[in-house]
C-alpha cells in the first residue's frame, strides 16, 4: 500500500489493509465453520479459501453501505461459491458483528507483532548507545537552557526506560476473539447444537467458542459486543508507543540542529534533501516519527468516545466508528516503529562537540554544585558533578537485558 499523505506508510505493507481484513474475516467464518464441522453439528470438509479475493473488494465495499457492514454480502458471496453441503452451514450462528471483532483482532495481532518486533531492536540499539556513552559528558538542557553535566548515555538511557515502559504494556495487550451472536447470548448457536442432539448444547457452544479462539490463536473471552476495553486498551498501548517515539524524536531532532549538533541522523540516498536548498540535510525520520506521535492521540481519544457511546446489545455508529480509526492508529504506529528502528540503529553521537558545549558552558553547569557547596560548607565533591546517573544506567540496562531475555 502508498500514501502520499503519509510518507512511508508502505513500511506497514498490507496490515489492516482491505485485503488484509477480508482475508481475516474468511478465517473467522472458515474457523467457525470447521468448528461446528468438527462437533459433528455442520457437514464437514467444506473449503472457504480462495472464495473471495481482492477482484470482489469493489463490490462488497459497494455493498456494504445498504448493510452497513461487508459482511452481509461476504456471506452470501461464500455461500454461492463454496462446494457441498456444508456451504449453507457459512454464517450460522454467528453475527457480523463477530466476524469484523475477530477479524479486526487478527489484524491488531499481526500489527502488534511487527510493533514487538520493532521494539526489541530500538532496546537493543539504545542499550548499545548507553553502554557506549555512559561516560560521555553533554550538557543537560531544561527549559531550552543548560542546566547541569549529564552523560548522553544518561539522556539514552531515559529513551530506553520509556521505550520498555511502552513495550511491557503492548506485551499485556490481549487479542479475544467475538463470538455472542445477534446479541452476546449465542442462543442461535444453542439451538444449532441442540437440532443436531446435543445433549448439553450450553456446554457444546462453550467447547465451539473455545476450538475457534484456538484455532485462530486468539485469546477466548466471553462476548464483547458493547464492552469496548478490549479496543480501547489497544488503541492506548499503540499511543504509549507513539508517545515514547516522539520524545525521542524531538530530542534527536533538537540535538541535531546546526547550532547544537551533538547527534546526527544515519544517512540514506535521498534522504533529508530540499527542493530549493542544496545544502540541507534534515532530520527526516525524526520528523516523520514526531508526526505519528502528534497525530496517533486523537485517534485513540475517538476509541474512547466509540466505547463510552456504546449502546444496547449492539453498537449503532459507535462501533462502526472504531474500524478505520482502529487500522489508521495501527498503521501509523507501524511505520513509525520501522522508522524509529531505523533512527536508533543509526544513530551518531557528536562526542567531541558535546565535550565542547559542557566545557564552554562549565561555569553555568556547575553553578548548581557551588550553590549546594556554599550551603553545606563543603567543597564540590567533583567537577562534573553527575549524581546518581551509574545507578540509573546500570538499572536499566539490567532491565533491558531481561526484558530481551524474556522476549526471546
Amino acid at each position: 500500500m502508498t500514501d502520499l499523505f503519509w510518507p512511508g506508510d508502505e513500511r506497514a505493507d498490507d496490515l489492516f489493509g482491505d485485503h488484509a481484513w477480508l482475508t481475516a474475516m474468511v478465517e473467522v467464518e472458515q474457523a467457525w465453520l470447521d468448528a461446528l464441522a468438527g462437533a459433528g453439528t455442520a457437514p464437514a470438509g467444506t473449503d472457504l479459501s480462495g472464495l473471495v479475493g481482492p477482484d470482489d473488494l469493489a463490490a462488497l465495499a459497494g455493498a456494504a453501505e445498504g448493510t452497513g457492514n461487508p459482511v452481509p454480502t461476504l456471506v452470501r458471496l461464500l455461500r454461492e461459491r463454496a462446494h457441498g453441503p456444508g456451504a449453507a452451514w457459512v454464517h450460522r450462528g454467528l453475527t457480523s458483528q463477530d466476524v469484523v471483532d475477530t477479524a479486526l483482532m487478527l489484524c491488531a495481532r499481526d500489527a502488534l507483532d511487527r510493533v514487538r518486533d520493532d521494539m526489541r531492536h530500538q532496546i537493543g540499539s539504545l542499550a548499545a548507545l548507553v553502554r557506549a556513552h555512559r561516560d560521555t559528558v553533554m550538557a543537560a538542557r531544561t527549559l531550552t537552557q543548560h542546566a547541569v553535566p549529564t552523560t548522553f548515555g544518561v539522556k539514552a538511557a531515559g529513551w530506553l526506560g520509556g521505550t520498555l515502559d511502552a513495550a511491557e504494556a503492548v506485551g499485556r495487550i490481549r487479542t479475544p476473539v467475538q463470538i455472542g451472536g445477534a446479541a452476546g447470548t449465542l442462543s442461535a448457536a444453542v439451538d444449532l447444537v441442540r437440532g443436531r442432539g446435543s445433549a448439553d448444547p450450553t456446554g457444546a457452544v462453550s467447547a465451539l467458542v473455545a476450538t475457534v479462539s484456538d484455532r485462530l490463536g486468539l485469546a477466548p473471552a466471553d462476548p464483547w459486543h458493547t464492552a469496548r476495553r478490549t479496543v480501547t486498551a489497544l488503541g492506548d498501548a499503540l499511543v504509549g508507543c507513539t508517545d515514547v517515539w516522539g520524545r525521542t524524536a524531538a530530542d534527536v531532532a533538537t540535538l541535531s540542529r546546526p547550532e547544537i549538533a551533538e547527534v546526527t541522523e544515519p544517512a540514506a540516498a535521498g534522504r533529508g534533501g530540499s527542493s530549493t536548498m542544496p545544502h540541507k540535510r534534515n532530520p527526516v525520520l525524526s520528523v516523520l516519527v514526531r508526526r505519528a506521535a502528534i497525530a496517533a492521540p486523537p485517534l485513540a481519544s475517538t476509541l474512547h468516545l466509540a466505547a463510552a457511546l456504546a449502546v444496547d446489545e449492539r453498537p449503532d455508529g459507535a462501533w462502526h466508528t472504531e474500524w478505520a480509526t482502529l487500522r489508521t492508529l495501527a498503521r501509523r504506529t507501524v511505520v513509525a516503529g520501522s522508522q524509529t528502528r531505523e533512527l536508533l540503529a543509526g544513530l551518531t553521537a557528536n562526542t567531541e562537540r558535546m565535550a565542547a558545549t559542557a566545557a564552554a558552558a562549565r561555569t553555568d553547569l556547575t553553578a548548581e554544585a557551588r550553590a549546594i557547596a556554599a550551603l553545606t560548607g563543603a567543597d564540590p565533591a567533583d567537577d562534573t558533578p553527575l549524581g546518581v546517573s551509574d545507578v540509573l544506567i546500570d538499572r536499566v540496562l539490567d532491565r533491558a537485558h531481561r526484558h530481551l531475555e524474556a522476549d526471546s
